[in-house]
This record gives C-alpha cells, structure tokens and sequence, in this order.
C-alpha cells in the first residue's frame, strides 16, 4: 500500500475517495477513528492509501483535479 494523500480536512479526503472509486482505483482511509482520542479538533490528518500498482495513477487523477501532492517529504 502507498498513502497517496495525508490531510486533516476531511472534505478532501472525501472528495479524494470519490474520484479514486469512480475510476475504479481501490482506496482505504486511514486514522479515520482518531478524532475520539483528540476530541475532534482535527489534529491527526487521515491518510489516504491504494494498492502499489495503482499509485502512480491516483496521484495523477488527484491532480487533475485540482488535488496537489499533500503526502510529506
């Protein structure tokens, strides 16, 4: 699995997941529980992971629409 996305605005990683599915890329969201243990302030960013073969082809699909490489260094 590579994480392809790492944010804390939750609209992103939706808007991520839908263009991900609707191109039948297969993606997981991790960390999504984290916002008990913080208390929802929206500290911990979620991650956004796919499968090796299709990385190279999310980061691009996400950046087509306007989704810039939000991974860190």
């Amino acid at each position: 699995m590579k994480e392809i996305l790492r944010t804390s605005d939750p609209t992103i990683v939706a808007f991520s997941t839908a263009l991900l599915r609707g191109e039948a890329i297969d993606c997981f969201v991790l960390d999504v529980h984290m916002s008990v243990l913080e208390g929802g302030i929206g500290l911990f960013p979620r991650r956004l992971v796919v499968a090796d073969r299709d990385a190279f082809r999310a980061r691009a699909i996400l950046r087509d629409n306007g989704i810039e490489d939000l991974t860190p260094a």
